[in-house]
């Protein structure tokens, strides 16, 4: 199966006219660990992770199926909200990448007229790099999250994923921690419910609906982001673990899987991290993502409107 990029984008694909500079930021930490009432604890164990199912990207590297230990951990129950990142900006004044870029990626079904684009990706050029867009201006300049703070925060990097981190205590999630909480305790099942994309007629998940990527149905009741606890979660209590937004990871990616049998963590260095779970802009005729041991990777200081995060603890 030939491969295909992934429908984010990074920044690397695309020259701007407008470029920000880097910057060391020292995170004032929280003196609590924060939002704790949604934490899940797991209790590890051994699980078949990966897939040889032949559905996704050879150079994805999915499989082959291997048997990895996990050791116990939490797992929050939602993805980062942007009432809980926004709480977090306003505590510590950080300023995350694409703030500081002065752009990031949105989709151009999202973009108007009275929008600055920059320029566009070769490969995806369905993303518009528009000035302005950031986590609190997710559709560039003018626009706002006031009427979805219960919605995933996006055009957000690993960066600014790992900022985040260390002011509420957490981290992210290895990548064989989050396949082992987004499987649920099902054994080698297509998605976290099950082997059907449906279950009982109904939409379990945000992935795009019709024909990608010019025309998006909305038939799962929603054409963007989704709130945090839509739909029904997974055997452990997760939500949205499939579709909605891509979730930052640990680990640098590698295609070929890691021998390590237990706790793996990935390579020691990489050009790009990992990301999993896929979007509201997976579809099967285009990535096929939104599986549950499929993934994706990008740059760390990339952003987009489909990126967001998920924390967790050591237990």
């Amino acid at each position: 199966m030939g491969n295909k990029p992934c429908c984010s984008a990074n920044r690397d694909q695309v020259e701007v006219a407008v470029s920000g500079s880097k910057q060391e930021v020292t995170i004032k930490k929280s003196q609590t660990l924060m939002h704790t009432e949604h934490l899940i604890e797991l209790s590890g164990g051994q699980f078949l992770m990966g897939t040889n199912d032949g559905e996704g990207f050879k150079s994805d590297g999915e499989g082959p199926v291997r048997k990895v230990k996990i050791s116990p951990f939490a797992v929050d129950r939602f993805a980062v909200t942007n009432a809980q990142f926004k709480e977090f900006i306003e505590d510590t004044q950080y300023k995350t990448d694409a703030e500081k870029f002065g752009w990031s990626f949105v989709f151009h079904l999202f973009v108007n007229e009275e929008q600055q684009v920059l320029g566009s990706p070769r490969e995806t050029p369905w993303w518009y790099a528009v000035n302005g867009a950031s986590w609190k201006q997710p559709e560039g300049i003018n626009s706002s999250i006031e009427d979805r703070l219960d919605h995933p925060v996006i055009h957000v990097s690993w960066n600014d994923a790992m900022a985040y981190c260390e002011w509420s205590g957490k981290r992210l999630l290895t990548e064989a921690e989050w396949e082992y909480a987004a499987r649920g305790g099902l054994i080698q099942k297509k998605y976290p419910w099950g082997n059907k994309l449906t279950y009982k007629k109904k939409h379990q998940c945000n992935i795009w609906q019709g024909e990608f990527p010019v025309k998006n149905t909305g038939k799962d009741g929603y054409i963007s982001t989704a709130p945090v606890d839509a739909y029904s979660p997974n055997g452990y209590g997760l939500y949205n673990v499939a579709g909605n937004v891509w979730e930052w990871c640990l680990d640098w990616f590698t295609n070929v899987p890691s021998k390590e049998s237990k706790d793996p963590k990935g390579p020691h260095s990489g050009n790009a991290k990992v990301m999993r779970g896929g979007s509201y802009l997976c579809h099967k005729s285009y990535c096929n993502r939104y599986r549950v041991a499929a993934r994706s990777k990008n740059t760390i200081d990339s952003s987009a409107g489909n990126m967001g995060f998920r924390c967790g603890i050591d237990v």
